[in-house]
Formats: structure tokens, sequence, C-alpha cells
């Protein structure tokens, strides 16, 4: 795999994570391109994060869901 892909996608991970994004999965996958000529190969990076939102409820009391932790 080229070093260049591998530096691009520690970028790609570091600019989510300074939007306070947990990335939990993170895949990348190296092809030569069969719809181009030319013998450069390509990447698709595929990431998975997460990001906890706090509620704009803020009664933690009422809620009568059974599955929900508290």
């Amino acid at each position: 795999m080229d070093e260049d892909m591998l530096e691009d996608q520690r970028r790609l991970v570091e600019l989510i994570e300074e939007e306070g994004w947990d990335v939990t999965d993170l895949e990348i996958s190296a092809y030569d391109s069969p719809w181009a000529d030319e013998d450069d190969p390509e990447a698709t990076v595929t990431i998975t994060a997460r990001k906890p939102y706090e509620s704009e409820d803020e009664d933690d009391g009422d809620d009568d869901n059974p599955y929900r932790l508290k």
C-alpha cells in the first residue's frame, strides 16, 4: 500500500477527531481503477465515528422507556 494513502487516511482521522468525533472503525482499500486508463492506484477510505450529543430535554426522571439506561 502506498505510504501517501496511509498518510491521507491519518489526516482524515485527525480532522474528524479535531471535530470531537471518536473513530470506532477504519478501513482503507487500494486498487487500480477499472474505468481509468492510467496506471495510478486509487483508494477508498471508510471511517465510522461516533459523537454523543446532549439531549435538549433535561427532565431525566420522566422517561418511561424501559430500555433506556438511567
